[in-house]
Order: C-alpha cells, then structure tokens, then sequence
C-alpha cells in the first residue's frame, strides 16, 4: 500500500519537491502576515503558515479543489480534527521510547499498533460516509487508498495478532517474583517465576496452615497485601514499574520477535505516513474552519480565477476584509468594495480619506486576498480574478523599538528601502499611513519619490495615506512616469457622508482633504460659526 507519497497540499511528488526547493515558494512572511491580521484568524502550532504559500497555480487549484469538498462536506474537517489527538500520541509514545533506549518494548509496540488502527478505523469511518460526496482530487485518493488498506489481508492479519497480543496481556492479573537473601536479609537478585492468570488475595499464616491446603491457595498471602508504592519515593515506584515492564517483556519477548518483520515493514511505515501529514491536517483543518466561520455568517467566499504572473492582475468585485468579518457582532455586516490593478490600467493607488474611514481596512483585504489565494483558499469576494505575486511587502506603522537611533522618520525611510531592495515588477506592496511621522511638507516629497520609484518597478501597489496634498503630485508623477516606461497612478477615496459619517465605500475620484475637515468641523460644533455661537451664549 503506497501511501508515502500522498499530499492534501500537493498534487504530485515532483510538485512537493518542488515546493521544498523553495522553487515556487513566494516571500510572503510570518511579519507581513500578522501586519495583515491573518494570525489572529489562524494560527498554527506544528509548523509556520508562511511555509504553505505558493506561486504554483496547479497547487492552488488542487488546494481549491479540496477545501471546496470540506466546505461541502464538513464531516471531512471533523474527522481529520479527531486524528490529531491520535497521531499526537503515537508521537509521544515514539518520544518515550526514544527517552528510555528501549525501541522494542512489547506493551508500547502493542499501544502503537492499537493507536494506528484506531486512525485507520477512523479514517476509514469518515472517509467512507463522506465519499459520496467528494469530487477533489486529494480526498478521493486518500478515501480510496483507506478503503483499499482497510480491506487488505496485511491490515486483517494486523487486527488478529493483535487481538491475540491484546488477550495475553489481559490475562495478566498477577507476578509471582521470587527473591535471594544474603546473610542479613537482604535482597540480592530477583526474578520473576510465574506470570499468573489469578490475582494475589490477602491472608496471614495462620490462616494459611488451618486450610492445610497449600496447593489449591497459592494465590492467598501469608500477610496483607500492601498498596502498590505505599511508602516509597517516585523513584522507586518507578523502578518497580520498570521492573514489571522488563519481565513481561522478556517473557513475551518471542512474541515480538515472531511478528517484529509486519511491525517494522507495515504499521511502522504506514504510521509513520499519518504523522508526517500531521501539519498539512492542522493547515487545512484551520484554514477550513476559517472559510466555514465566514460563510455561517452569510460572508462570500469564491474560488479565483488564477491569472498569470506576468499580467499582474488584480481584480476583485465585492471584496472585503474576513478578519474584519470575524469580529464583527452578527447582525453587523462589512462593507465591500470592488479593486483593480491591471497593467493595462492601474497599478498604483493613492487612497487617502477620513481617520477610521475604512483605508486600513481596505488594504489589509487586499493582501488578505492575495495571501487566501496564494495558500489555495477561496477569497473573500463576490469574484476575484488575481495573479500570483512573488512577495509581498507591507509598510505599516510601528512601535519604537527601532526609533532609538534612526528617529522615527530615518525608521520608516529605512524600512521603505528595504523594499526597494528586494520588490520586483510581480510583487504587491502595500502601504498604510507610511511617512505619517514627519510634517506633510516633508512626507509628500519623499512619498512622491516612494510613488515614483514603484511605477518604474510597475509592481501593484496601494498607498493608504493622510496626504491629501499627493492628489496635486499625481498628473506630474504619471508623466513623469509614463515617460519612462513606469505603471500608471491614480486615487482613490474612502467615502464620507454628511456631518462626517462614513461610508467605507472606496471610490476612483480626487482627494478633498478640506471636504473631510469640514465636516469633522461641523459634527464636532468647531466651524467658525458655532465656535461664535457658543462664545456668545
């Protein structure tokens, strides 16, 4: 039974190994994930979600493919979820041995045999029932493959002797050890006489002799049995139990001598597959609960059109931040919003806006985005059409933990040109409220510079920004630009309502940054004529 080369993630050896040679693993990072707000959705313990992203559309379309049958059949989540636990203690009982030296102990081999049989059982259980209604092409194999091991003559020959190693255990209800003195009475050597089918009965002496009959009571005590441990140390109970454990491994030793060869070749190999899919089950068990937490709450999920690199698309209608959608009470919905980046057109945004209008948000959605379909997720918008990116590099605001020397502007410059060391026409860079350190004077030149140089790249960019002064900079920057070769530029605004209320709706238009100002004035009783209103009272 080939299992050793199956992938939920990958559809083929030769993608896996491709994926491992970091050929068609994308810079995205566990910094720019966490900037985006993705960790507190998802979060993984037996491996770093940043190791899942690919740039391979075959992979992506596989994962696609798969979560579409866990969201269509959530028993698939379900029972993946139960085998962790399992799999969790078939890696414990391996550490164990490993601690103790001892890699052939009878009871753990027959522990590790019961545990991988209880996944097989209930891998099979699952699989079975959800088989109907899988149409992916990972969970058919793996559904498949279950059913063809289940019914195999080596998994029956496993449940037999096991069963049968199982009942001699079982049987087991008592030792009989016996013990050399030496001249003071003191312990010299011990071993075990008999393993017993009987357990041992308290008694005393006397009551013994009066029976007069020794060899039909070999199971009453001369004196009371005394609680097993009662008065000694962890360490002496413990090399008691060791003690035990020894015996019964000697005397069975023969046992699991007789059968080591379908151990070793069968259910050590085959659990040895199970464990090693352990971080890809936690991946997709995640990844999927997230997806389904989205759709119980009425939020659009679909399946993106994968474009090629080289068009540096993006197209999305409807989209909408899902970790803003997690949050948010339930009879509360988020505002969607439609975004394009296309060489054709656009390829670098200005938005600017109101504080707390929606631009943050906005642009996390769109890594968000990014990132869900990088990771072979659906996305969260009506339809999406999107191209792989070769990394991503987001510029958010920061704490002071590099301010100390460079001051909070040099700490930001010096962040943008990290960027440009690395950035390349098929990223995405997106920055929020970048510059915001410094006097608009001084922010709008440099980020006139950071906007000039990210057309020449041509890579998709949006600028979440408070410099409404940039709108006047745009007409001269895409000259500028276009001359060269560069991608074009333009703005976007978060809307605003009357008396300042937003909207969050993000719309193609020119910034009025007195618009905003005039109303946050009005709300707020500070224009001129209510400040002379209040003067007067």
């Amino acid at each position: 039974m080939e299992l050793t080369f199956f992938s939920l993630l990958y559809p083929s050896e030769q993608s896996q190994k491709d994926h491992f040679s970091g050929k068609y693993l994308p810079d995205i990072d566990m910094y720019t994930l966490d900037e985006l707000g993705l960790l507190e959705a998802f979060d993984l313990k037996n491996s770093k979600v940043e190791e899942y992203f690919t740039i391979d559309p075959a992979v992506m379309r596989y994962r696609n493919e798969m979560f579409a049958d866990m969201l269509r059949c959530p028993s698939l989540g379900q029972t993946l979820g139960a085998l962790m636990p399992i799999l969790s203690d078939i890696m414990e009982l391996r550490r164990l041995e490993s601690d103790s030296g001892d890699t052939h102990d009878y009871l753990s081999s027959m522990t590790e045999i019961e545990l991988y049989i209880s996944c097989i059982e209930l891998l099979h259980q699952g699989m079975s029932e959800a088989r109907p209604y899988i149409k992916g092409a990972a969970f058919t194999t793996l559904a498949d493959r279950i059913a063809e091991l289940a019914d195999s003559d080596y998994y029956r020959e496993l449940n037999a002797r096991l069963a049968e190693m199982t009942k001699r255990v079982r049987d087991i209800k008592s030792v009989t050890i016996g013990v050399n003195l030496d001249a003071q009475l003191r312990p010299v050597h011990a071993g075990v006489l008999s393993i017993n089918p009987e357990p041992f009965k308290s008694g005393d002496v006397i009551d013994k002799i009066l029976r007069l009959n020794f060899k039909n009571d070999q199971y009453t005590c001369i004196a009371n049995l005394v609680p097993f441990g009662k008065k000694q140390s962890e360490n002496q109970k413990m090399a008691l139990s060791l003690a035990f454990n020894s015996a019964i491994n000697d005397v069975y030793s023969e046992s699991l001598r007789s059968w080591k060869k379908i151990v070793q070749s069968y259910v050590l190999e085959n659990a040895d597959f199970l464990l090693g899919l352990m971080p890809e089950i936690e991946f997709v068990t995640k990844a999927a609960a997230m997806q389904k937490a989205l759709a119980e709450r009425g939020c659009t999920l679909s399946v993106p059109e994968i474009k090629p690199m080289s068009e540096r698309t993006f197209v999305a209608t409807e989209l909408y931040n899902p970790c803003v959608a997690l949050k948010l009470a339930k009879d509360q919905t988020v505002v969607p919003n439609d975004v394009e980046f296309s060489r054709d057109g656009v390829m670098i945004w200005v938005l600017t806006g109101p504080n707390r209008g929606g631009k943050s948000v906005i642009t996390c959605a769109i890594g968000l985005a990014q990132v869900m379909m990088q990771l072979g997720m659906y996305v969260p918008a009506t339809h999406a059409a999107i191209s792989p990116c070769d990394a991503i590099y987001t510029h958010f605001p920061t704490g002071a933990d590099d301010t100390i020397d460079k001051g909070r502007l040099g700490e930001e410059c010096a962040r943008l040109g990290e960027i440009f060391d690395n950035v390349s026409a098929d990223s995405l860079v997106l920055l929020d409220e970048s510059l915001s350190s410094t006097g608009s004077y001084e922010a709008s030149y440099i980020a006139a510079e950071v906007l000039a140089g990210l057309s020449r790249v041509g890579c998709r960019t949006l600028f979440s920004t408070h410099l409404h002064e940039l709108a006047a900079e745009i007409d001269r920057l895409n000259e500028q630009a276009l001359e060269a070769g560069g991608a074009r530029i333009d703005t976007l605004v978060a809307g605003i309502e009357g008396e300042g209320k937003r909207s969050f709706k993000i719309v193609r238009a020119k910034p009025d940054g007195k618009s905003y100002a005039r109303d946050i004035a009005k709300r707020y009783g500070l224009t001129f004529d209510s400040i002379l209103e209040k003067i007067n009272r």
